[in-house]
């Protein structure tokens, strides 16, 4: 049993707590955070122990690995004290902000040897898992083309913006993991664009935009399209194309049902959207989970490093550069 840490009590923190909780391979041992009424009702309605100190959470004996679901801010900090103690770190992207503390961070993490995840928890999802399983095998050949549409169903609030580090660094990250990830070849060359068109005085008080497309090349010429908005009045609009030499593959949005209407009123109506990231990833969130204890309990590697998150940032502050300069930058 893998004695596990969850620091942190926000929406993040209860998926992963009930996910630890229902993982026969660990056991949640803790649940922290400096609000103590989250810490209580989450830990409560899971059987661990309520802490507001995670640091402590950390030190405790009976914890063996942690999950760190707090405030970007804090992410290295509580990180690099439980990799200097020896012990497992699955935590939520991005390791940081800024990219050179977050590369320190990284250098210092191999030098220990130690055994952290980033949360890339797309990666984990079924049809995201199922495409890259079928480009390995060459059903569709080489990669030509990896179209990648993302788009939330409304502006976050602006206390989350605020914070957020921009539309590049929050939202975009994941997709810039997902298109490395499934074009198999690092880019190249990376050209962005940043527009203001959902609430554009909000977004210049925070020098942020709301509206993205990213253009990336590889050295062999595989070519990936990324466009995101914060607001996309159907909903949480998620899908990929995946385009080679031999076929495509292509993963639509999710719905509750696959029920289709045909009435006096519509033609071929279906149920909304998933509402948003919690529904919609809900199984790749218990399957990252999952593999993060299955690799400690079976001594295997980590299925997504450290190093493919200082990747995502590199990525995803050359479109900060590549939309402030007009150009496109060679990484």
């Amino acid at each position: 049993m893998v004695g596990i840490a969850v620091l942190g009590a926000g929406r993040i923190g209860k998926i992963h707590a009930a996910n630890v909780a229902a993982n026969p391979n660990a056991r949640l041992i803790a649940v922290a955070d400096p609000y103590a009424s989250a810490a209580q009702s989450l830990a409560g309605a899971l059987g661990a122990d309520a802490m507001t100190d995670c640091e402590a959470a950390i030190d405790r004996n009976d914890v063996d690995a942690i999950v760190i679901g707090t405030p970007t801010n804090t992410h290295i900090q509580l990180m690099m004290r439980a990799v200097r103690q020896g012990k497992a770190v699955l935590c939520e992207k991005p390791i940081d902000l800024d990219l050179l503390k977050s590369q320190a961070a990284v250098e210092e993490i191999e030098g220990l040897n130690g055994r952290v995840m980033l949360a890339f928890n797309r990666r984990f999802e079924n049809t995201f898992a199922a495409m890259r399983e079928a480009i390995i095998a060459g059903e569709i050949g080489e990669v030509r083309q990896v179209i990648i549409s993302s788009r939330d169903p409304g502006l976050a609030p602006e206390d989350y913006i605020q914070y957020s580090g921009g539309i590049f660094r929050d939202m975009t990250i994941h997709d810039l993991d997902i298109g490395r990830w499934l074009l198999g070849e690092e880019p190249v060359e990376i050209t962005a664009m940043g527009s203001r068109l959902v609430d554009s005085p909000l977004m210049e008080k925070y020098d942020d935009y709301d509206t993205a497309m990213v253009h990336m090349k590889t050295a062999s010429g595989k070519q990936c399209h990324i466009n995101n908005c914060r607001q996309a009045v159907y909903g949480y609009d998620q899908r990929i194309e995946v385009f080679g030499s031999k076929g495509m593959l292509l993963q639509d949005n999710l719905r509750p049902t696959t029920m289709r209407r045909w009435t006096q009123e519509a033609t071929d109506a279906r149920e909304p959207l998933l509402n948003f990231f919690l529904e919609r990833y809900q199984q790749a969130y218990k399957s990252e989970l999952d593999a993060f204890v299955a690799a400690l309990v079976q001594e295997k590697p980590l299925p997504v490093t450290p190093s493919d998150g200082l990747q995502a940032l590199r990525l995803a502050d050359a479109c900060v550069e590549s939309v402030s300069t007009g150009r496109a930058v060679k990484l």
